[in-house]
This record gives C-alpha cells, structure tokens and sequence, in this order.
C-alpha cells in the first residue's frame, strides 16, 4: 500500500504533492509557488504578502452565504531532520513516505505532517465542488518553525474573518483553545584554541539513537536529551581525570529535544583505559533511566587522530559545568488546567562555529509570560555565571483559552454529533502562532485541531492514518454548521 490509496484521498493526494516540494524554513519560495498556481488553477482569489504568506479566498457554496467567514491557517514550512546514515538534502529533494500498518512515516527523515497534512486538508477543502461551507479564507504561513516571522509579519488588514480553525494540533479528537508562549536564549563562549598536549589519548565520544521530539508538546516525557547525556559523561571524566575537550557538538533546532551529540577530547595516555571503563558503568546507568522512553539510545566512544587544536582549559570547564547545571525540562504544571505543562525550558543545542565561537541555544515556554521570562532569566544566570555572553530573541505571546468561544460550541457539538462522544477540551504546551494572529486581530474566535500525529520535529515522526479521516470528517462537519453572521 502506497499513500495514493489512503482515505480520504484528496488530503492524502494534496499531502503527496507537496511531500514532493523542499520547504525547510526560510526557503519557502518553491511552495508559495506552488499555492499561487494552485489558485490560479481553481479560479480562487490569492494574494502573498512581502513575508511569502499565502491567502487564498473560496466563495460560499450555494445556500451557505450567511455563514460568517472562516479562516482556515496551516504553516507551510517543516523541521528537517534525518538520521545521521540517511542521505537526503533537505532544499532539493523530495521526501520519501512510507505506510506502515496504520501510520505514514518518512524514509529516514522527518515527514513534514507538521503541518503538511494541514495544509493538505486547506487545499483538498479549496478544490472541492461538494464540500458545504460559508466563505473562506486559506491561510498559509511561513517559518513558523524557526521564528513564526511569517505570523509576525502578517498585516493588520490582510485577514477578514472573524473565525479561525489553526490546522496545527497533533492529536485527535482533542480541539485546543490556547497555547503557551515562548522565547530562545543563546549563550556564547569565546574560547582561546591552546596547543594540543602531548602523551594524551584521544577519543571521539557519542551519543545518538534517542526519539528526540518536539520541545513543547513532548518535554514532558522525559525523553533523553543528547547534550545532558553527553555532557554527564564528559563531566564525569573531567572531575577525575585531565581532561581536554577539542570538539563538542549537538541538537540542532531550538524546538526540538537533541538526539544526537558528540565530543573529540583527550586524557593522560596513562588514564587510557578509564574512559571505557567510566563509560561501562555510566552508560548502563543511563540506559536503566531511560529504558521505558528512550530504549535505543547507545553512547559510543573511539580512539581518534589527536586535533589540530583543543579549548582553552577555562572555557572547557565553563562550559561542562554549566551544560550539566542549565535546567531542561518541566519547570512547573499548570494549576489552572490539570495535566498541561505550564513552564519549561530546552538545552536544544551546543554548536561550535568559526570565529572560536562555541553557541548554545536553549528556548523556555510558558502559558503565563512572567513565568516565560523567569525561565529565560534562570537560564541566562547560570550562563552568567560561566562567563558566557547570553542574549534573548524576541518571544511570541501565548494564547488565552476561551472557553466561552462559538466556534468552540460548534466543534463540541460536531464532535459529539459524529462521534458519540465529548472531545477533550486542551491547551497544548506547544507554541502556535495563535497568540500573534490575537494580537494582530483580537476580535478572532479561534480553535485548533488536527490528527494523530506522533515524534514531531524528528525523524521518526509519523501521522495515524486513521485519524486523518476523522478528523476530516469533524472539520467538514464544522465548516457546515458554522454560526451566521
């Protein structure tokens, strides 16, 4: 079975099309392009802002022109992520799926359901001639994934609807009415490159094959963070013996939790066999804690050609001890809504660059802003205190719930109508660009939903089949029960 014979298979087949575009983050134009063509093909009004965000507007269907207007809105842009063996170049090819039994998966690299799947309903939605639903508006955004500048970017008098369904969530038959906001810290040391000391023993250490995931949506599961584990190895050696650390790199994208790090570093010739023999009783120690969520994960250490280079000894120590201090993960639960993470913060990546730059990147959430800045705050103190430089980006607000909202109303009762049953009724811990569209336009009514879709942002991320044609089936059933106006 291929993804051309899933149901329903007009998102499958919009899915496919644009699974055949690149379009990692910043480098949207191929599938803007796209979206532009599309309209022209299916006779629909379409307009790109300077930023490339697509908005394509669809008439009412006969009998439906008193509904008010819908927003539908998906991000066009994906994470790319591949395992270390898979050969695949992110801006020029396309990518490979695979059905697995219930779920469609990629070939060794992220899927891009997030948000292609949304995106691909928007535009089987827009092509249909027997889909019932008042006037529409289709928006697809740009680098949501790496800034949501195409969200930030968007006019004040681009959009005119006053409802709008985000297309954005990852779990079936849940329909989110708020979402935490976010920000990105970077710390930067500036090391001296000193000469390589002689009789040392050289090794290249890793660590690789954890799930990663997404930082938001997933902190909570206590998955293994590359550069933690890397570093609890690299700091266990430091306090013994004379370590001296050449290389250390890993994670990749702020948002997503680190699958994979590595280090070039050296010890006494005669301390040799201490770094099998640590590791040997580290590693198992790891594994045990992680068995439940994270059961693949390997720690790997071989001899290797001594650097050209290595780290001043002051940067080297700074730097070990503040990646094993800097907080990862849940840093507080809601009390106002049970079960949804509140806070958090992500060591997201460690990456040396020319310049004798050594970058770490981190990003905190919350869905309460002083709590947002807390985070930020706690991280850049510890930083500090290694004698880092630490700078913050600009965040995004969160989302408030609404729990007296409409179209919330509408999707309870389609839901409960086609189903038999409630949905859930969630925040998500994730970021949306949901709380920037409320700035921008503050009279929006707004819902999020989506399918099942599971490890976002790596690439074992794959998307429950089934789920699709529900949650298809439920977002046909609000579009046609939408409120006048």
């Amino acid at each position: 079975m291929t993804i051309k014979d899933l149901k329903p298979g007009a998102v499958w087949n919009y899915f496919h099309e644009i699974s055949q575009i690149p379009r990692p983050s910043k480098k949207e134009g191929k599938i803007t392009a796209y979206l532009l063509d599309f309209a022209k093909k299916h006779n629909l009004e379409a307009k790109k802002d300077d930023a490339g965000n697509v908005l394509v507007t669809k008439p009412a269907t006969k009998g439906k022109e008193n509904l008010q207007t819908v927003i539908l809105q998906g991000h066009v842009d994906m994470v790319c992520e591949k395992n270390g063996a898979t050969v695949h170049d992110f801006d020029n090819d396309p990518i490979e799926t695979i059905v697995e039994n219930d779920w469609l998966r990629a070939n060794g690299t992220t899927l891009g359901a997030d948000n292609g799947i949304g995106v691909a309903a928007a535009l089987a939605i827009l092509a249909s001639d027997t889909i019932e639903h008042g006037k529409l508006e289709c928006l697809f955004t740009v680098d949501e994934e790496t800034g949501l500048t195409g969200a930030y970017a968007l006019s004040k008098d681009f959009l005119n609807g006053d409802i709008l369904i985000n297309l954005d969530t990852e779990e079936e038959g849940e329909i989110y009415i708020g979402c935490a906001g976010g920000k990105i810290s970077i710390a930067t040391f500036n090391y001296r490159p000193d000469a390589v000391p002689a009789d040392y023993f050289w090794f290249r250490t890793e660590v690789k094959k954890l799930k990663g995931g997404h930082s938001g949506s997933e902190i909570h599961k206590g998955l293994g963070n590359a550069n933690k584990i890397l570093t609890r190895y690299l700091w266990t050696l430091g306090r013994k013996y004379d370590l001296s650390l050449a290389e250390i790199n890993g994670g990749n994208l702020h948002n997503a939790i680190a699958r994979e790090a590595c280090a070039i570093a050296g010890v006494p010739y005669n301390r040799k066999e201490e770094v099998i023999m640590e590791l040997n009783t580290l590693a198992p120690e790891i594994e045990a804690e992680l068995k439940y969520i994270d059961p693949k994960l390997e720690i790997t250490v071989e001899s290797t050609d001594a650097p050209s280079f290595v780290i001043d000894k002051d940067t080297a120590n700074n730097l070990l001890n503040v990646l094993y201090a800097c907080p990862h993960g849940v840093l507080g639960m809601s009390f106002e809504i049970p079960g949804l993470v509140e806070t958090s913060t992500n060591l997201a990546s460690v990456k040396m660059k020319e310049g004798n730059i050594i970058e770490v990147t981190t990003s905190q959430r919350s869905s309460t802003n002083s709590l947002k800045d807390d985070a930020g705050n706690m991280v850049n103190a510890v930083f500090t205190l290694a004698k880092a430089k630490v700078e913050h980006l600009a965040g995004y607000p969160g989302w408030k719930p609404n729990p007296d909202s409409k179209v919330l109303g509408v999707a309870r009762d389609a839901y409960r109508r086609l189903f038999g049953k409630e949905a859930k009724i969630m925040a998500i811990h994730a970021g949306l660009e949901c709380g920037l569209f409320l700035e921008k336009y503050p009279r929006l009514d707004m819902i999020s939903c989506g399918p099942t879709i599971r490890e976002a942002h790596s690439p074992n991320e794959k998307v429950n089949i089934p789920s699709v044609e529900k949650w298809w089936a439920f977002l046909l059933e609000i579009l046609k029960n939408i409120p006048a106006k």
